[in-house]
């Protein structure tokens, strides 16, 4: 299976720890490659990342990981990078005619999730989001965390200021090309985010949840997150 990175952004809260933050390393090894180590663990074969912000700089350090490790990584460009997360994964519709993983490029997960994912009897036209159901989890940050409702294994609704919530996002989605079509509707109604997509998909009935267990996962958006991450890939947890 295919795996969809967006790569776009800037990532200006890590500014002091490079540049570019795919590209910013972590112990030793840039983020970006991390993630596409951890999921290629998980049973991801091909990976396509959407790159905006310092594009040419990403691409080529790209190349060169793929060329090393021989992987099979193509290149989406985003001119609109400054635009919403979901402006990104639409940049990528036609190239997927079956499911595919979609993930960020500074979230880190245990390749158990994304294992786990792959193995599931996929609904026709639904998207299935990895959702961590300890509210208290250390590792995230509650303030900045986007928050999710669902019953009986069904999104309700998804977003950063839900009050009435059960589980976090932790950004990794097995998709069908439903989402692209979500993502136009999202378009339509002024929201150009995942999360709006998610929305459009909980109406329809179409948001799924899997439940990552006790597994870890960091959103490595900030100084202090960064830090979290040292630490776990130090203990042998990532």
């Amino acid at each position: 299976m295919n795996a969809l990175i967006v790569a776009a952004g800037q990532g200006t809260r890590l500014r002091d720890k490079g540049p570019s933050k795919p590209l910013i390393p972590i112990l030793g090894t840039p983020l970006i490659e991390r993630v596409i180590t951890s999921a290629r663990r998980g049973g991801i074969e091909a990976f396509t990342v959407v790159s905006g912000y310092r594009g040419d700089e990403l691409r080529a350090a790209l190349d060169a990981f793929a060329s090393r490790e021989s992987l099979d990584i193509r290149h989406v460009i985003n001119e609109d990078w400054e635009r919403a997360n979901g402006v990104s994964v639409y940049k990528a519709k036609g190239l997927f005619d079956g499911p595919f993983l979609l993930t960020m490029c500074d979230h880190l997960v245990d390749p158990a999730i994304v294992r786990d994912l792959l193995a599931l009897s996929i609904e026709p036209n639904t998207v299935t989001l990895g959702v961590d159901t300890n509210l208290n989890n250390p590792l995230n940050d509650p303030e900045d965390v986007t928050r999710v409702k669902y019953v009986d294994g069904r999104i309700q609704k998804i977003g950063k200021v839900l009050k009435d919530y059960n589980a976090i996002d932790t950004g990794v989605f097995l998709c069908t090309p439903a989402m692209f079509d979500a993502l136009e509707t999202g378009f339509a109604e002024g929201d150009e985010s995942i999360s709006g997509a998610m929305n459009v998909l909980a109406r329809w009935e179409k948001a799924l949840v899997y439940e990552i267990q006790d597994r870890v996962w960091v959103d490595i958006d900030d100084p202090a997150a960064f830090s979290k991450t040292e630490q776990l890939i130090a203990a042998g947890k990532l």
